[in-house]
Formats: C-alpha cells, sequence, structure tokens
C-alpha cells in the first residue's frame, strides 16, 4: 500500500427535509463541490434524503408527517437515484456508487432502532453486504464499508465488517447534540459524546479510517420537523462530523471552530499504509484473535 494516497470529504450539512427534489439538487451540489476539491470518497449521513424522521422519538403516531416522508424518499430504481449517479460518474466520485456511477452498495438496518420501527422496517440477509470494493485506478482497490447510527453498538455486526478488512467505514448518524452532563437526563449513548465514542472505538477496533458523518438540523428543520422539546432535534445544532484514523485518533478539527449549526465540507488525505501499519500490532479478526474458541 505504499504511497496509496485517498482525499475524502465528509458532509456536515442540513438536509432538504422532506422535499425529494430539493434534497437531489443539494446533493449534487455538495457533490460537485467536493470533486472541485480533489475528493474521491464523499460520506453522506444517515437517511440524508429526505432527512431523519427526528419527530418519531416524540411522536410516534404522526400519519401526515409519516406519509410525507414516505412520499419523499429516495427509491433505489428511480430517476432521483440515477441523477445522483450520473452526478457521480461526471465527477469520477465515490458517494454510495463507484466513481463510475454504479450503486456499490445497498444497505438497510437489519434490525431498526427502537423508535424508528414506526417507519422503517427489518432488512434481509442481503443487507449484511456492507462492504464494497471500490476500485479507485490510480490507488487501485479499496474497501469501504458502511454502518449507521446505534448499528456501531452491535458488536456482531461490527466484526461481521472487521472480518472483510474495510480500509474506509463510513458511520453515518442524524443531528446529535451534546450530552448536558453527569446528572442530566438522557442517554450520553445517545449524545454526541457517544457517538464519537462508538467512532472511535470503530476505528481502533476495525483497524480502518472512519469518517463519522453527522448531519445538521437548524431551526428551519426544527419547524418543519416540528420536533421542539423532542428527544433529538430539539434546538438547531447537532453538527460533529470528523475523521479518525486507524489507531483511533483525530485526524481533522470540528467544523467552523466547532460551531454544532455550522454547515460545510471536512477534506482529509488519508494515508492507506498506516493501515497496514495499525494491524501489524492489532487485528482482532486475524493474527490477535482465536475464532477456534470464540
Amino acid at each position: 500500500m505504499s504511497g496509496r494516497t485517498h482525499k475524502v470529504a465528509v458532509t456536515q450539512a442540513e438536509p432538504v427535509w422532506l422535499d425529494l427534489a430539493g434534497s437531489i439538487s443539494k446533493t449534487c451540489g455538495l457533490i460537485n463541490e467536493a470533486a472541485e476539491n480533489g475528493a474521491r470518497l464523499f460520506a453522506f449521513p444517515e437517511c440524508w434524503v429526505p432527512g431523519y424522521p427526528g419527530w418519531i422519538w416524540q411522536r410516534p403516531v404522526d400519519p401526515i408527517t409519516n406519509t410525507e416522508y414516505i412520499e419523499n424518499s429516495l427509491k433505489v430504481d428511480s430517476a432521483e437515484m440515477r441523477t445522483i449517479q450520473a452526478c457521480a460518474k461526471s465527477n469520477s466520485v465515490a458517494v454510495i456508487t463507484t466513481p463510475q456511477g454504479e450503486i456499490a452498495a445497498h444497505h438497510r438496518k437489519p434490525k431498526p432502532t427502537h423508535m424508528e420501527r414506526t417507519i422503517f422496517g427489518d432488512g434481509s440477509g442481503n443487507d449484511l453486504n456492507i462492504i464494497a470494493a471500490i476500485d479507485f485506478g490510480d490507488i487501485g482497490v479499496v474497501k469501504v464499508g458502511n454502518l449507521a447510527c446505534w448499528e456501531h453498538a452491535q458488536p456482531l455486526l461490527k466484526y461481521h465488517a472487521y472480518s472483510q478488512h474495510e480500509d474506509i467505514h463510513i458511520n453515518a448518524w442524524p443531528p446529535i447534540d451534546p450530552h448536558g452532563g453527569t446528572d442530566a437526563p438522557g442517554l450520553w449513548s445517545m449524545s454526541a459524546e457517544g457517538l464519537q465514542c462508538m467512532s472511535q472505538m470503530y476505528a481502533i477496533e476495525g483497524g480502518a479510517y472512519v469518517p463519522h458523518c453527522t448531519a445538521v438540523c437548524n431551526q428551519s428543520g426544527v419547524d418543519r420537523t416540528k420536533t421542539k422539546g423532542s428527544l433529538l432535534f430539539q434546538e438547531p445544532g447537532g453538527g460533529d462530523s470528523a475523521v479518525y484514523g486507524p489507531d483511533g485518533r483525530r485526524l481533522t478539527k470540528p467544523l467552523a471552530s466547532g460551531d454544532v449549526a455550522a454547515e460545510g465540507i471536512i477534506y482529509t488525505e488519508l494515508d492507506l499504509k498506516a493501515i497496514v501499519t495499525n494491524r501489524s500490532l492489532l487485528d482482532v479478526v486475524s493474527h490477535y484473535s482465536r475464532p477456534d474458541l470464540l
């Protein structure tokens, strides 16, 4: 892997809530911007189109908003998806596609998280195909994987990914606020700090680069999804995108000096040789494992 470097782009952006056409337009605009800045791989947050349904944590029965959500969701076989594929191809950027515009991976959570089950159904065995071997031409094939949100708290699912020796693993998250402190209500594991911890630990255990991609929910999003006072999205913010190295260190600075409501793109160069260096010391599915016992 000597000499193989890879520039990635990680969004910290607000979805165009409940608006499929607007979402596709913003997606392509961001892809174009990333490509102009030399990125080869671009990460988007969980449920980017048409935004994570944060209202389910406040009012799980909302047939009007749920219907609007379904009608504006992105179908795999659709003109909108083909627009994204064409944009990726014209820019030679991998998104959920190869740089040639082919769909590289299609993943649904095998088990949606808690209140997500009011909208999303269970995935199938096909959704365990979470690693794509993507040919980037000059730097060769790079194994890219993806899981969403609290899937990063699932030991068996993570081990399944580790065992395929990812080079880059995209951790996709919705907008999540910082925790209020030791005596504050709510789960720390459901806070910005908890998410960072899971992404950092994934990088260490998997020995892979981890783009940690979060969305943003500004006041327009709070108003559009009617989440004021909810467990999620009750105040503007939620952004904390980053990239972690294969030894767990954070490689990027917070966007806009840590402004959790700021939108933008984070870039960094990944030295793929560092993956080999780290796994020569710590490889939980190879020389530092006992599959015959566990």
